[in-house]
């Protein structure tokens, strides 16, 4: 006889806030952003507290989409908040560390970012088997992680992904959680 045992529920990253806090940030998001649906500033908060709870415990660089990045931005604004938010679940601040070198060179091209579609991009790299340079989506990043690790990491902290907000097919991030690339990185040089 064969015993059937469900998984645990996974929870949503709107249980880390009370909730007049997450009432106050979801009303922020909504006024900085009325063009979004009524139903779009809660899911983007609960996906950034997801998010902030992966962080929490991971050893690998994630970071949010642009969208679930927009929570993020929310949240440190209020700082005090945020600050006893991080010490609460993570025992230590969870930095927000933006991808700044979009114009660092990569095998002789450059790399950019757009923050608005969050497309990373290589232009004008170096050519390839004797044809001209050419501009095509970059690879990941081993400092940021990918979309699809992120995704990874909250659900293996318990966290219900919100797939619309996660675009896993996105090809890298531009910021994390990471001073050089690992939770303890403040420790590294």
């Amino acid at each position: 006889m064969s015993t059937i045992t469900n998984a645990p529920a996974l929870a949503n990253g709107k249980t880390l806030l009370p909730d007049d806090l997450f009432t106050r940030l979801e009303c922020r998001i909504r006024a900085e952003h009325p063009e979004m649906t009524p139903d779009m500033p809660a899911r983007i908060l609960d996906q950034a507290l997801a998010f902030l709870g992966a962080c929490a415990v991971t050893t690998e660089p994630i970071g949010p989409s642009p969208i679930v990045d927009v929570g993020w931005h929310t949240f440190i604004l209020y700082s005090i908040d945020y600050a006893a938010f991080c010490d609460r679940i993570a025992g230590r601040f969870i930095h927000h560390v933006p991808d700044d070198d979009g114009g660092r060179q990569l095998s002789g091209g450059q790399m950019t970012a757009d923050c608005e579609t969050g497309d990373c991009r290589y232009t004008n790299p170096p050519s390839l088997n004797g044809q001209a340079g050419h501009e095509g989506v970059a690879t990941v990043s081993p400092m940021r992680g990918s979309l699809e690790t992120t995704v990874l990491a909250i659900r293996a902290a318990g966290y219900r992904i919100d797939p619309d907000l996660w675009p896993v097919d996105a090809s890298a991030i531009d910021c994390n959680q990471c001073h050089a690339g690992c939770h303890d990185s403040p420790t590294r040089g």
